[in-house]
């Protein structure tokens, strides 16, 4: 099998890709990017702590790259490729990602990678969000709302855990797996993990992010702990 590194989110996508890719590759190392200001995974909102107990109870070594507050893509593709050129010279041949239908992230990876002569791999690419949400279900997957976009969602949605009813609930407008952003998640139990992470809702926080065109998005998030 070629070593490879997986770009672990700490997310729904993230635990039902490497689910597959395990079986194709040597999964060497989880790769995330955390915040160095508030010790968190970008996005997600996730402490740290509860990050290394995701490495611990999958297994696989885990690497933390520490990413500003603020950073330019500039800064961001520096900080990236350095980390992948270590990468390569461990042998990694193959990055793979939770990704499953944004065209232009994937091709954004995939010219990034080769930079490094190394290849991206998508388990997830093009399939059906319902089918790829019934199945990570299914497996037996267990994961807890941590942010929503509220251009998308109310804020109730936040701390909820992904089920059946909470496809039920969602708006016909929203991708059941939010591909478009509209919510992000933890995992905390599921087929690949050696132990469930054990985990406590501590805080509700809602922030006020600036977009791409200036608007300024109400994002919501539920603190774990």
């Amino acid at each position: 099998m070629e070593k490879a590194v997986f770009y672990w989110s700490s997310g729904k996508d993230s635990a039902l890709a490497l689910y597959k890719a395990k079986f194709k590759y040597d999964i060497k190392y989880l790769l995330t990017t955390v915040n160095e200001e508030y010790n968190r995974i970008s996005m997600h909102g996730v402490r740290e702590t509860l990050l290394e107990r995701q490495a611990e109870s999958l297994g696989i070594e885990l690497l933390k790259v520490k990413i500003p507050k603020t950073v330019t893509i500039e800064q961001y593709e520096n900080i990236i490729n350095k980390q992948m050129s270590i990468l390569k010279s461990d042998n990694i041949d193959v990055s793979i990602y939770g990704d499953s239908s944004l065209e232009d992230l994937r091709k954004y990876r995939e010219a990034q990678l080769q930079k490094q002569n190394i290849k991206a791999f998508f388990p997830l690419w093009k399939k059906d969000s319902r089918e790829l949400i019934e199945e990570f279900i299914s497996l037996g997957f267990k994961a807890v709302i941590t942010c929503v976009n509220g251009s998308y969602l109310p804020k109730d949605f936040v701390g909820k855990e992904i089920n059946e009813q909470f496809i039920a609930d969602l708006p016909k407008s929203v991708d059941v797996c939010g591909e478009n952003g509209e919510y992000h998640s933890f995992v905390f139990d599921g087929p690949i993990f050696r132990n469930r992470i054990n985990f406590e809702i501590c805080d509700f926080i809602e922030k006020l992010i600036i977009g791409d065109n200036g608007e300024k998005i109400p994002y919501f998030y539920c603190d774990i702990k």
